[in-house]
């Protein structure tokens, strides 16, 4: 079970990303309804999980690749202040900052602005906790692979796991609000996704500082 609940995380926050609707979903319908067109919405799901996969990708390896040689406590403490200082600078200030990308962009475009978004909202950042204990040097978990190929066969299934979850979520959610539910859903039933989003970058930041 302690060998499971990384993945079962990383799943978990693919899904949550793929939900949330800054990360693309309504960005790949008001393409579909723009274009007047399912295979648009379809296109466009591949492409924004691309440039997420790249962004987090980024952040993951860049740690990993600092933890096999840095004390995990350090790397811990680190992450978690940039956690918290992320969530803070989301809230105030990442809504002045927003990626903006025409309705007649390309598949390249897509990738971009999904690159840039997922940064942004330090998508990488949060699955963190999860990769920790898979690949750190001196994690529990660790020893499952216990080389440097091991942790990186291990960084690039974690992603992938999360990538798959986020784009499955994504394309669902996408194709039910552009064929049923329709974006008048927005005006009725609309969440405040950023003020979850950055509860959770918090408590994500909070937990590595304290356990």
């Amino acid at each position: 079970m302690n060998e499971l609940w990384p993945w079962v995380l990383l799943a978990g926050l693919g899904a949550f990303h793929g939900l949330n609707p800054a990360m693309g979903w309504l960005f790949a319908v008001a393409l579909g309804v723009h274009r007047q067109s399912s295979a648009a919405v379809v296109k466009a799901v591949p492409a924004i999980a691309l440039g997420h996969v790249a962004s987090i990708a980024l952040v993951a390896g860049a740690v990993v690749a600092v933890g096999l040689f840095v004390d995990q406590g350090v790397v811990r403490l680190v992450t978690g202040v940039g956690l918290v200082a992320w969530a803070f600078w989301h809230h105030f200030f990442g809504h002045r900052h927003r990626v903006r990308i025409g309705m007649r962009t390309g598949l390249a475009g897509l990738v971009l602005w999904s690159f840039l978004m997922a940064t942004a909202h330090g998508a990488g950042l949060m699955l963190l906790p999860a990769l920790m204990p898979l690949c750190l040097t001196g994690s529990p978990l660790h020893g499952i692979g216990g080389d440097a190929s091991a942790t990186i066969t291990i960084t690039i299934a974690a992603v992938g796991v999360h990538t798959f979850a986020m784009l499955a979520v994504t394309s669902l959610v996408a194709l039910a609000v552009y064929r049923w539910v329709g974006l008048e859903i927005l005006r009725s039933a609309w969440i405040n996704v950023d003020l979850v989003w950055t509860l959770v970058l918090l408590g994500t930041g909070t937990v590595l500082l304290i356990v």
